[in-house]
């Protein structure tokens, strides 16, 4: 064997203590490294759980909270724009004519409650064990079990087709600048979030607008996932409704080009 520090034989110092063992150096890094990984740790949670801080917010409750906050905006832009329009009522200069323009112009924007009898038609998930109910159907994909944008998009647009005065999904009125948007299998509306079932409230004649609905060819591509596969459809009559006023911003927001 060549010397070595620990070499019986070399006279050294170190061999006459036991020699240099770089186990023993290795053993003291690692103790040292845990250390320092321990009081990093330490200074990152401030004292608290890392796992379940609550300031560690996962990206789905980020965006629950930004709808959440939406919608606390559109219902204190609601109060205010009711203030406004009492301000603007009171001898603004307008005649009658004009006072009577001004509520067909908002009843059709969307921007006033509107009453009278109503459908309401209801979409959901398939159970996630869903199993082809009808032979010669293959078994589901994950992405057949659940409401995907065209869905609520072809409802929507079977009811207007159908004669309705307004619609609602879910808890807001649409508009005509208004976009049914899905990501995932999650509504985003106006800003803001919802799961299913999805539920879309329509006032106009129940008659004409459950006929648009059996019409409609993409409701009919949808009925046939119902029936094999067990997505959710239901649809019910309301008797008379009230729909609620558009609550959110009116301003239209576009792209411009970078200069």
């Amino acid at each position: 064997m060549s010397n070595s520090a620990d070499s019986p034989g070399t006279g050294s110092s170190a061999a006459r203590r036991g020699g240099f063992r770089p186990v023993r150096v290795l053993t003291v890094a690692v103790f040292a490294l845990a250390g320092l990984i321990f009081i990093t740790s330490f200074q990152t949670a401030k004292g608290t759980n890392i796992r379940t801080d609550a300031s560690l917010l996962k990206l789905s409750d980020l965006i629950q909270e930004r709808s959440r906050k939406n919608k606390e905006l559109d219902d204190a832009n609601a109060v205010l724009r009711g203030d406004v329009d009492a301000l603007a009522g009171r001898d603004n200069g307008s005649t009658k004519a004009d006072d009577d323009r001004l509520a067909a112009l908002e009843k059709d924007a969307g921007t006033q409650k509107l009453s009278g009898e109503a459908i309401t038609v209801t979409l959901n998930d398939a159970p996630p064990d869903a199993t082809a109910k009808l032979p010669g159907y293959p078994e589901p994909q994950p992405d057949y079990l659940v409401i995907h944008q065209q869905d609520l998009q072809a409802v929507v647009n079977a009811l207007w087709e159908g004669g309705a005065r307004g619609i609602k999904v879910m808890d807001q009125r649409l508009i005509s600048t208004s976009a049914v948007r899905c990501v995932g299998n999650t509504l985003i509306l106006q800003g803001r979030v919802y799961s299913p079932p999805y539920k879309i409230q329509a006032v106009g004649d129940p008659e004409k607008l459950q006929q648009a609905l059996a019409g409609s060819p993409a409701i009919q591509n949808y009925m046939v996932y119902v029936n094999v596969y067990g997505l959710g459809w239901k649809v019910t009559e309301d008797g008379t409704v009230t729909l609620p006023g558009y609550s959110g911003t009116l301003d239209l927001h576009y792209a411009q080009p970078v200069e």
